[in-house]
């Protein structure tokens, strides 16, 4: 019973943080890139934890299967922000810094078609 009660407080809990939300007055930084990519990685990792308890035998003695998947998710979310903030050459007050590129898919909406465009920062500085 206690198990349960558990379970039952740690879905509540998640619902809640997933439908209050608010808003964010951080900085358009890379940090704060790297905070939204780990939490939306927690997110999805608690997700994923959540439906690998339907293919256990008994799901409420294993329930730290959705603890390891948003952990999991933060790393993963935290690694990709981390990727996905740098250039391959960055210039910063007369230092050149060499990186592997991100390389970033987007979808461009257009009246006829859309279309898929590929691009990577190669170059980033400041002056």
């Amino acid at each position: 019973m206690k198990r349960l009660k558990v379970f039952i407080s740690t879905i509540f809990s998640t619902a809640t943080l997933l439908i209050i939300q608010a808003p964010c007055h951080a900085a358009e930084t890379a940090f704060k890139e790297i905070v939204q990519d780990s939490m939306y990685g927690g997110i999805a990792g608690t997700v994923v934890g959540a439906a690998v308890l339907a293919f256990t035998h008994k799901p409420g003695d294993n329930l730290e299967y959705m603890a390891y998947g948003a952990a999991a998710g933060v790393l993963g979310g935290a690694a990709y922000g981390y990727f996905s903030t740098r250039a391959l050459v960055e210039v910063d007050k007369g230092k050149v810094k060499f990186a592997i590129p991100t390389v970033m898919p987007d979808v461009k909406d257009s009246p006829r078609k859309n279309s898929i465009v590929i691009s990577a920062e190669l170059v980033k500085g400041n002056f």
